[in-house]
């Protein structure tokens, strides 16, 4: 069993940037970010193989989101920058149990068996 506590959100204006954290309780093969804003479904936001630091985004947080990790402190990072307003949502981190077998299993929130409680961020325009 992994627990997951993140950390760092909050209230921004467009166009600023904050920094989210993810620390899990023991060693994670890959970690994920996924969100859900009010009255939508969660869909995907980036992911990292934490071994080899290979990343993947959703193409709405391309150039603007990046993604990393810090294996010695089993601690995922997720840099957002240029917020805009629809960034607006609960984010969550979480980690598989198991290795995934496809690349299209980072974007896939089925595929992770392990969350956290989430942290909120607003984005105000």
């Amino acid at each position: 069993q992994v627990q997951l506590v993140e950390s760092g959100g909050g209230l921004v204006q467009a166009g600023g940037s904050l920094r989210l954290s993810c620390t899990a309780s023991g060693r994670a093969y890959a970690m994920g970010w996924f969100r859900q804003a009010p009255g939508k479904e969660r869909e995907f936001v980036a992911a990292i193989n934490m071994r080899v630091g290979s990343t993947s985004y959703a193409d709405s947080v391309k150039g603007r989101f990046a993604i990393s990790g810090d294996n010695a402190k089993n601690t995922v990072f997720l840099q957002m920058n240029s917020l805009k307003f629809d960034d607006t949502a609960i984010y969550y981190c979480a980690a598989p149990g198991s290795t995934f077998s496809s690349s299209r299993d980072y974007s896939r929130g089925i595929r992770y068996d392990y969350w956290g409680q989430g942290t909120a961020v607003t984005v105000s325009s």
